[in-house]
């Protein structure tokens, strides 16, 4: 069992930048891996970007490679998303999420634990 809780959401302007951590506690963190999902008013969850366990591999949604960047700290139990260049399209809850199970990372069904997401807002 795990528990992740997601923190610095916001509301930033158009361009700006802001990084989102995600704390776990629980079993052993460097047995996860990560990921970043988002979801939009009226609009389904989506893949942002994961994380291996060992940080050795990441992988981005087209919509946010070249902007996002996925990293953890296994010492500090944390892993991170920084997003820098936001744009309207970027405004979701976020969502952090761990699994042990070796599988798809882009898939919502890969992921056995969830945080309560955190809001991300960006003015034009």
């Amino acid at each position: 069992q795990v528990q992740l809780v997601e923190s610095g959401g916001g509301l930033v302007q158009a361009g700006g930048s802001l990084r989102l951590s995600c704390a776990a506690s629980g079993r052993t963190f460097s047995s996860y891996d990560m990921g970043w999902f988002r979801q939009a008013p009226g609009k389904d969850r989506e893949f942002a970007a994961a994380i291996s366990w060992s940080g050795g591999s990441t992988y981005y949604a087209d919509s946010v490679k070249g902007r996002f960047t996925i990293s953890r700290d296994n010492a500090k139990n944390t892993v991170y998303l920084q997003m820098n260049s936001l744009t309207p399209e970027d405004p979701a809850v976020y969502y952090c999420a761990a699994t042990v199970a070796a599988g798809t990372p882009r898939r919502e069904h890969n992921y056995d634990y969830w945080g309560q997401g955190t809001q991300v807002t960006v003015s034009s």
